[in-house]
């Protein structure tokens, strides 16, 4: 006579929703300042249901960064593809990093992989990796853009798409840095035309 396979009960829960709520107690919190109490009262499960689903604090870390990494939408990102014009493009880009670090609460500012997983390289194996192909990938994605411009004439041949993905990259992290100084946004945004400036400025052939 076959044995039956035991059928196990179902989740209770929504795995995505737990990973998102998991996401925002380390942003908010840190890696080592989430404890795992902060951790199952925010995702609504129970120990047991964590360890069984997740594992260990750090391989729900490590899923949450993965999470975040194929399914958040980037608000800047977007609005830099969505918009016709480059330099409109390049403008809205740096305007929806100022609204993201100025306006989503405290703990939640910027970027979760710049202000949560960064400080955690080298103390939580695998998030180096994972935080550099983020960034490459964030380079990628803009300097192909830009060289759209080039090939639709917008820019000229020998605009340095890399380059200035980097730099734009890079002017983004100084934003978020800033806003979470507490310097006010309307200082930062007097200086959105000169960083679109720096970013499109042509290079003498």
């Amino acid at each position: 006579m076959t044995q039956k396979k035991k059928v196990g009960r179902p989740r209770s829960f929504d795995v995505d929703a737990a990973l998102v709520a998991a996401t925002h107690v380390f942003w908010e919190k840190g890696y080592d300042g989430a404890s795992m109490k902060d951790l199952t009262e925010a995702m609504g499960i129970n120990s047991p249901s964590l360890y069984s689903v997740f594992g260990d604090k750090k391989s729900l870390y490590i899923k949450a960064i993965e999470r975040y990494l194929a399914n958040d939408s980037c608000a800047p990102m977007d609005a830099f593809e969505s918009e016709d014009n480059i330099e409109k493009a390049v403008r809205a880009f740096m305007e929806a990093v100022l609204e993201y670090a100025t306006q989503q609460p405290e703990g939640l500012r910027g970027c979760f992989m710049a202000n949560c997983v960064s400080t955690t390289v080298g103390t939580v194996g695998g998030t180096k990796e994972l935080l550099q192909e983020a960034i490459l990938s964030a380079d990628e994605r803009l300097a192909a853009r830009f060289d759209v411009e080039k090939e639709k004439g917008h820019l000229p041949e020998n605009f340095p798409s890399k380059e200035r993905a980097r730099l734009m990259f890079d002017l983004r992290q100084g934003l978020v840095l800033r806003a979470r100084a507490g310097i006010s946004r309307e200082s930062m945004e007097a200086d959105l035309d000169i960083r679109v400036c720096l970013i499109l400025q042509t290079v003498a052939s």
